[in-house]
């Protein structure tokens, strides 16, 4: 572990920063570093985890229904997961975390996200869709209807762990489409 002290982004002060680095081998992502900062005088807090490999850019796609609930999803923090025929689509952000989870907790997130969209949604049109979606997912979930979960990679540390998950590379033209969740700046001269 590196340990450096280091001034604060949110109170000002000099030199009250902890800041903790270290670097770990995750089986799905490979190299990784975790850094925590803490502040000593504002109690700012702030951790992440970034993937230190690139894989080659990949597409995962799986039919899901209440027997694959247990299938392991691995999600980075670059990927994208989508329910295509739900209209269903969580992108990466600057925030935008890795994780380790199953389809039922997919599912779960998606829910979430649609029923919190449902309490704010004044349009009757966004709701109906809303409620229609949250009825699509518990079939899914519950009953025998099933529908295709697809994640997609240009860093390649996701997966579906599936005996029938199918993957793939990206194409060219997926992989220019996807976002990646991280500013590049281009320094070329124009």
């Amino acid at each position: 572990m590196n340990k450096m002290i280091s001034n604060c982004p949110i109170c000002g002060n000099l030199k009250c920063v902890e800041v903790n680095t270290r670097t770990d081998n995750i089986p799905y992502f490979g190299e990784i570093m975790e850094s925590t900062l803490l502040c000593r005088e504002c109690g700012y807090k702030h951790s992440d985890t970034i993937c230190l490999e690139q894989k080659e850019p990949v597409h995962y796609s799986l039919l899901i229904g209440k027997k694959e609930l247990n299938t392991r999803v691995i999600k980075s923090q670059s990927a994208t997961l989508s329910i295509p025929e739900l209209g269903l689509k969580v992108e990466p952000g600057p925030k935008s975390q890795g994780y380790v989870s199953n389809v039922e907790g997919v599912l779960d997130r998606f829910e979430k996200a649609v029923a919190t969209a449902l309490a704010w949604a004044d349009d009757p049109v966004a709701q109906d869709n809303a409620k229609d979606i949250l009825e699509a997912l518990h079939q899914v979930r519950y009953e025998e209807r099933q529908t295709e979960l697809v994640v997609e990679d240009p860093f390649g540390h996701s997966a579906i762990l599936h005996p029938e998950a199918r993957k793939r590379d990206l194409t060219t033209d997926e992989l220019e489409k996807l976002k990646t969740g991280f500013t590049i700046i281009n320094s070329e001269e124009e």
